[in-house]
């Protein structure tokens, strides 16, 4: 998480620096091999990193624009990273994988509750998770789930009666 804060402050430097907002997608090949190479970032990371930073200051753009905030450069503190499935992590409904700076793939167990194993069936789908440390000082997976629903709507005919 260290890395990951010092990555998101360096890019929230550049933003800053530039005076306005910059769209993830411009902002990516400006940082991405400053994150690579001089930072030791894997390359999931060096793309979550930018969009991560850019969504916070399109944020503060718009409670600029409503007289709530002022430009202003965002410190990042060591206490969440966000995961991408499949890329960062993977998971079962015993352990969460997720790849380190130093060592690879490294498992952790998880505690999973009978409320919440349906989550590890279709039509569910994992999303992008966050490691958070919490106020005591333990750190907790966050994992999101989502599924596509399908709203049917029938609407009968109306006669407007004048």
């Amino acid at each position: 998480m260290q890395k990951y804060a010092k990555g998101m402050n360096y890019v929230s430097g550049v933003v800053f620096r530039n005076g306005k907002t910059i769209a993830a997608r411009k902002l990516q090949p400006v940082v991405y091999s400053h994150l690579r190479e001089n930072m030791g970032l894997k390359s999931q990371v060096s793309c979550n990193i930018p969009r991560q930073v850019a969504g916070t200051y399109k944020t503060i753009k718009e409670f600029i624009k409503i007289g709530k905030s002022k430009w202003q450069q965002v410190t990042y503190s060591p206490s969440s990273m966000t995961l991408s499935y499949k890329r960062d992590y993977t998971i079962t409904e015993n352990s969460v994988n997720i790849t380190t700076f130093s060592s690879g793939r490294k498992p952790y167990k998880i505690q999973n509750y009978v409320y919440a194993k349906h989550f590890f069936e279709k039509p569910w789908k994992f999303g992008a998770s966050k490691v958070v440390r919490h106020d005591d000082g333990e750190y907790y997976f966050h994992l999101t789930v989502s599924q596509e629903i399908f709203v049917f709507c029938v609407f009968p005919d109306i006669h407007p009666k004048y």
